[in-house]
């Protein structure tokens, strides 16, 4: 008990102080995204995989908090796939080879011995998706990383009701890790996670809950694994909609601020996150899930019918015989980032941007 509440705590100011440093370094080597006017520093994902595997690492190391094999061989695989996805931050990664990566590595850290050989591919695949729904969160400051803080401790509780003390201490090094980078991500964000942040955050809980719920019946693993992943998995039904499509952007035209769509999104990961940790301990059954179902697939459809972008404001008007005319005093905004800071980015700097 005293192990994890130090686990955690130094999770948490391990990854905001690495965070904090990280950004000062991308700001000054260029390694930015734009988002809407602003320029936000990359490299957030360094410091949560950076934060967990030195945490959970030093536990493993002294023999205080053992990971065992599985938890140990998901934060191995779990730190590959982060690779990828620094190289994706770096410089343009074909989605083929992200999604086979990420695929090589679920492969790795499935348990065979449970699911059997057919369940093990489906799990591989479960595990690329909900994995790849983190990265379509994280297209809005602040909602993948609070996703993750709860799902993560909700798996954590299931993850302790099975007797898998490794896994847990994983998921709650995880849980401390992301919370201490929304201390720097939260809107408007100082330093985003990028690719690396949201593979790494995405495949470990993915392939945390396929490990937790192997051995239980279909029907209640099944119905636990959907309710904890549920919002992830309607945002990515949504951005496959087109461009504009993600939840996040869709709860902004509705007129609500970025903090007010963290918190929305928030509120509804924890609802479907509770009600895959009470199906998991056996308080509720397993159609419970159909409600949290039934939300899904009401938000899929009724987000589907509304626009899929921002409409363009009425001004200027293109005028007949001419171009359109500029408002007076009118000048184009410079990328900024959070605090203010201009950055005119030289020539060769290559500012990835998100459209989705």
């Amino acid at each position: 008990m005293l192990y994890g509440i130090v686990a955690a705590i130094a999770a948490l100011l391990l990854t905001a102080a690495l965070a904090a440093l990280l950004r000062m370094f991308a700001l000054r080597f260029g390694v930015v995204e734009r988002r809407r006017l602003r320029v936000v520093p990359l490299l957030g994902g360094v410091a949560v995989v950076g934060g967990t595997a030195l945490v959970a690492g030093a536990g493993e190391w002294t023999d205080v908090a053992p990971l065992g094999t599985d938890a140990g061989r998901l934060l191995v695989a779990g730190i590959g796939v982060a690779l990828l996805g620094l190289v994706a931050d770096l410089r343009a990664v074909p989605l083929a080879v992200q999604v086979g990566g990420v695929g090589v590595a679920a492969a790795v850290t499935v348990p065979y011995g449970e699911l059997g050989l057919l369940g093990g591919v489906l799990g591989v695949a479960w595990i690329v998706f909900v994995t790849f729904a983190f990265v379509s969160l994280d297209h809005a400051d602040g909602v993948m990383g609070t996703v993750g803080v709860v799902t993560a401790f909700a798996l954590s509780g299931c993850a302790a009701a099975e007797v898998m003390d490794g896994t847990a201490a994983l998921l709650s090094v995880l849980a401390a890790a992301l919370t201490g980078f929304l201390m720097q991500g939260r809107p408007p964000a100082r330093i985003v996670p990028g690719r690396c942040g949201a593979l790494f955050a995405g495949f470990v809980l993915a392939g945390a809950a396929v490990v937790v719920h192997g051995g239980r019946e279909t029907g209640a693993g099944v119905a636990a694994l959907f309710s904890l992943t549920a919002v992830g998995l309607v945002d990515l039904a949504l951005a496959a909609r087109g461009p504009g499509g993600h939840l996040a952007h869709r709860l902004r035209r509705g007129g609500l601020t970025s903090r007010g769509v963290m918190v929305v999104i928030g509120a509804a990961a924890f609802g479907g996150a509770l009600v895959g940790l009470l199906i998991d301990l056996g308080w509720v059954g397993a159609g419970a899930a159909w409600w949290v179902a039934g939300v899904a697939a009401v938000v899929v459809l009724v987000g589907g019918v509304g626009p899929g972008s921002r409409p363009r404001r009425p001004y200027p008007i293109p005028s007949p015989g001419g171009s359109a005319p500029r408002p007076p005093n009118a000048r184009r905004a410079r990328p900024q980032t959070p605090d203010g800071l201009k950055i005119p980015p030289p020539d060769r700097l290559r500012i990835h941007s998100r459209t989705g």
